[in-house]
C-alpha cells in the first residue's frame, strides 16, 4: 500500500469500527457485495447477508460493545489492513467485559480492500466475552493482566 492508500484503509476500519459500535445500519455500505467475512464458531461466510448474519448473532448476544480505537495498532501490506486492539461491553445477560481485566476483550481483524470498499474481514477473537466457557480454560489465572 502506498501511504494515501494506507491512510484512506485506516480510515475505512476506522469508520468501520465507529458504525459496529453504534450498530448502524450503514455498515453494510462499507463492504462490496460479495465479501467475505470469517468469525470464530461461524466459519466463513461471502456475501452481505453472512456480514448481516454475523452481526445479527452478535445482537442477540451482545447489549453494546466499545472499540478502543485510540490504542489500535494497524499493519498494511499489499491490499491487506491487520487491526489490533481491544474493546469492552456488556453482554444482554449484564456481564461486563474488558479487554485487561477480563479474559475477553482482545481481537486482531484483518481486512482485504476492493478500492474503496472491504471485500474480506477475518476477525480473530474469543467469543467467549464474558469468560462464562471456564471448563476449557487451560491453566490457572494467576495473577496475570487480561
Amino acid at each position: 500500500m502506498t501511504a494515501s492508500t494506507q491512510d484512506k484503509a485506516v480510515a475505512i476500519a476506522k469508520e468501520y469500527f465507529t458504525r459496529l459500535d453504534a450498530g448502524s445500519a450503514t455498515l453494510l455500505d462499507l463492504f462490496t457485495e460479495d465479501a467475505q467475512i470469517f468469525f470464530p464458531k461461524f466459519g466463513i461466510g461471502r456475501g452481505r447477508t453472512a456480514i448481516l448474519e454475523v452481526m445479527s448473532g452478535l445482537g442477540g448476544r451482545v447489549q453494546s460493545v466499545e472499540h478502543a480505537s485510540d490504542s489500535f495498532v494497524y499493519i498494511a501490506s499489499g491490499s491487506l489492513l491487520a487491526v489490533e486492539g481491544t474493546t469492552r461491553g456488556v453482554l444482554k445477560n449484564g456481564v461486563r467485559w474488558a479487554a485487561g481485566e477480563t479474559p475477553g476483550g482482545r481481537f486482531c481483524n484483518v481486512f482485504e480492500f476492493r478500492g474503496d470498499l472491504i471485500c474480506r474481514v477475518h476477525i480473530y477473537l474469543d467469543p467467549d466475552y464474558g469468560g462464562e466457557d471456564q471448563d476449557r480454560f487451560l491453566w490457572g489465572h494467576g495473577n496475570r493482566t487480561w
